[in-house]
């Protein structure tokens, strides 16, 4: 498999630090608010990526963040007057249920910045000690120009970023000895939360955190760190000096980044009025619509928003969809056992889509053309097959079907046992929200309806009662 190393500016065959395991870490949301869709970009992206290389046999060990503690998050708790943890603890339920709806594996570890406190305060007095960092009235700066390849990753020149800085005047700057240096700790401010650490109370920068964790979690030496084109700089870059200066070996060895996401061809933003958040989709859509429309352009793309090419996500979707409905009623009706002469020869056809999408995939997880080779596989399913063929015949493809869309995380066959257990679960929960409004609990009431809407459940209130449906 090659990857686009945003390091190194080119394809590179991924080779691992250690054979047969892939260690990634992915910069994940700061959780103060409902996530939007371009922070659900990455996680669809590279949770493609993590399932391919788990598909090549590779034993991947996915790291995703949360940060818990951040201005944003303080602010958000002045707003709503709760303390800061309870505002994290809120937003990441909901981040979860969402990533739930976007079928984002569950087989990644998610740590949050502030489990991390003492690893960080051990890495700043590494850092002070190497001479790469310096306290100055109870803030930690990085000394930028110690790190002699500092903008590496994102190719910026120190002289650049230098005449930049001194057009801007920053409360503070006057305690760093260079104006490009960065914090790592920051004093404590009345009503913030705040840890004991040798500078005095405060908390970390927020670079430090990403820095700590990929090292806590996966090591000094990683193989893929990624998320969006948007954290190169600073943020990666400095990932990168903090790291590299700390455990005296390479960081990462490939980057990945995806491209950004517009609305309707305008950057998103709340001031237009365009900002969407991935639970106002799933008011209208069913989650894996959105999954498949982000796969359906290159990662490293810019991708467009629009209503018109969500309608056609979810056509596409659903022509996968109705293929394999239809192939599982051909299967019950199906005779016999034993392959037919004929269809061996339709099996080679069948491994060259395979091989085609394994080739695509494996150019730089080129998403857009996997998703045409599946198109081509439902369109050789749908024209090759009728209940004259061997169950054995139509298994395999039934197989491969599920294995390429499982690939990308696609869901598209639930069982009539699965069923039964989502209305037992969506009953349930129409009858504690029945309760709730009962008992005034209007917010619970809120709650429930939201994560119905998540899992793609519309709710309608009738005279007669709660009528469900899906999307």
């Amino acid at each position: 498999m090659k990857i686009y190393n945003t390091l190194t500016r080119q394809k590179e065959e991924f080779i691992p630090t250690e054979p047969g395991k892939a260690k990634i870490y992915v910069c994940g949301p700061t959780v103060y608010n409902l996530i939007h869709i371009g922070n659900a970009r990455p996680m669809v992206v590279f949770d493609t990526l993590r399932r391919y290389l788990t598909y090549k046999g590779y034993e991947v060990n996915y790291v995703s963040n949360f940060t818990d503690i951040d201005d944003k998050i303080i602010k958000r708790s002045l707003e709503e007057g709760i303390s800061a943890a309870e505002v994290s603890s809120k937003y990441i339920r909901e981040c979860e249920k969402d990533m739930e709806g976007l079928n984002i594996g569950a087989q990644m570890q998610h740590p949050l910045a502030t489990q991390v406190i003492p690893e960080m305060i051990d890495m700043i007095k590494a850092l002070i000690d190497k001479g790469f960092a310096y306290e100055s009235n109870g803030t930690v700066y990085y000394r930028v120009r110690k790190f002699k390849v500092y903008g590496k990753l994102s190719g910026k020149n120190i002289d650049d970023l230098e005449a930049g800085h001194r057009s801007i005047k920053v409360a503070g700057e006057e305690n760093k000895e260079d104006q490009l240096d960065f914090v790592l700790w920051k004093p404590k401010k009345e009503g913030e939360p705040a840890w004991d650490s040798p500078w005095g109370e405060g908390r970390p920068g927020w670079h430090i955190e990403c820095s700590v964790m990929a090292k806590k979690y996966l090591g000094d030496e990683i193989d893929i760190h990624a998320g969006g084109e948007d954290l190169i700089f600073p943020h990666h870059e400095n990932e990168i000096a903090q790291s590299e200066a700390a455990n005296g070996v390479p960081f990462a060895k490939y980057w990945m980044h995806n491209g950004f996401l517009k609305i309707n061809d305008e950057k998103m933003s709340k001031s237009l009025g365009n900002f969407l958040t991935v639970r106002d989709i799933s008011s209208k859509y069913d989650l894996s619509v959105l999954r498949f429309f982000m796969l359906g352009a290159h990662y490293r793309n810019p991708v467009n928003f629009s209503d018109e090419l969500m309608e056609s996500s979810k056509n596409g979707l659903d022509r996968i969809k109705t293929c394999m409905h239809n192939l599982s009623d051909i299967i019950d009706r199906a005779q016999g056992n034993e392959l037919k002469p004929e269809e061996s020869g339709m099996i080679k056809q069948v491994e060259g889509l395979i091989s085609a999408f394994e080739t695509a995939m494996d150019d730089d997880l080129n998403t857009a053309d996997a998703i045409a080779c599946v198109f081509d596989l439902v369109k050789f399913i749908n024209s090759n097959t009728s209940s004259d063929n061997s169950p054995a015949f139509l298994n395999r493809l039934r197989d491969v079907l599920l294995k390429l869309t499982d690939c990308l995380g696609l869901e598209i066959d639930k069982t009539a046992a699965e069923d039964e257990e989502d209305a037992a679960w969506i009953e349930e929960l129409i009858e504690e929200r029945t309760m709730a409004k009962k008992s005034k609990d209007f917010k619970r009431a809120d709650e429930i309806r939201d994560e119905l809407l998540a899992k793609g459940i519309v709710l309608e209130d009738t005279r007669d009662g709660v009528r469900w449906k899906r999307k």
